[in-house]
């Protein structure tokens, strides 16, 4: 996360830097998890024709008996997941895009590909499948894949015209509209862990609490980049300051929600 409006001689620009790349650290570790989740569970249970198994995991029911065309598309949407998910975290690594371009560039494409390929996939489980739970849920589905779908076109139509700033940016807007499901559940055992209980929320997505962290699960990550870019941008030291203690403490929910995610929500069921 890098641009050249900061100065390296600057330390509020620097500790601007800091705070993103501390919540990286957490974010990577998070979706890391998340990775392997998925391939321990989805994809062992898939490996072995297990399907029904993909059941075990409460709230989402991925297997419907007799929907073969349904189910694999859910299976494809879920295990593909794992891939976009670390081809985006690679496209994060700044040493990565400096010294192995031509990965960085493969990676790109994969990531922009499979965003795609899950918001379509996840528009089609949502409509046509009605693999949700709440209306409100459905509708927040929609919104996000809407997003990636739009911010990955800007950040290819970027990259094709050479303006690799722009593009950037509009990669990370992509990369944070994308994981959103992820979000998601670090921002609900964040926000359990927080106050002790599930306060204001119901096992269909649909109470006070939920409506707020289904449709922030995207668009708070994408608020707080912007503020990022703003900042990255500006020339205010105090202005950089508060972003970065801003940054810093979504980082502290972030890691939060990452422990409980991985506690409670994945742990349980990868072994």
């Amino acid at each position: 996360m890098s641009f050249k409006t900061f100065q390296p001689s600057n330390p509020t620009a620097a500790l601007l830097r800091r705070s993103a790349a501390a919540w990286f650290i957490i974010a990577a570790v998070g979706q890391i998890a998340f990775i392997s989740f998925i391939l321990l569970f989805y994809g062992v249970r898939t490996a072995i024709g297990n399907f029904a198994a993909w059941n075990d995991k409460p709230l989402i029911d991925g297997y419907v008996g007799g929907d073969d065309v349904g189910n694999a598309v859910f299976a494809a949407h879920v295990l593909l997941a794992a891939v976009m998910t670390l081809a985006g975290l690679m496209q994060l690594v700044p040493q990565l895009r400096q010294r192995r371009p031509r990965l960085h560039r493969w990676t790109g494409r994969i990531f922009l590909f499979l965003a795609a390929v899950m918001a379509l996939s996840g528009v089609w489980l949502t409509l046509v499948r009605g693999t949700y739970l709440s209306s409100i849920s459905a509708v927040a589905i929609l919104l996000d894949a809407i997003l990636i779908l739009v911010f990955g076109a800007l950040a290819l139509r970027q990259a094709l015209r050479r303006r690799f700033d722009s593009h950037r940016q509009w990669a990370m807007r992509t990369f944070m509209a994308a994981s959103g499901v992820w979000f998601l559940r670090v921002g609900l055992m964040g926000w359990v862990l927080i106050n002790h209980g599930p306060v204001g929320m119901t096992q269909t997505l649909s109470g006070p609490a939920d409506i707020v962290l289904v449709f922030g699960s995207y668009l708070i990550p994408l608020a707080l980049l912007e503020i990022y870019f703003a900042a990255g941008r500006g020339r205010s030291g105090a202005f950089r300051v508060f972003v970065a203690l801003l940054v810093l403490a979504a980082t502290a929910f972030t890691a939060l929600g990452v422990f409980g995610t991985i506690a409670v929500m994945w742990a349980p069921y990868m072994f």
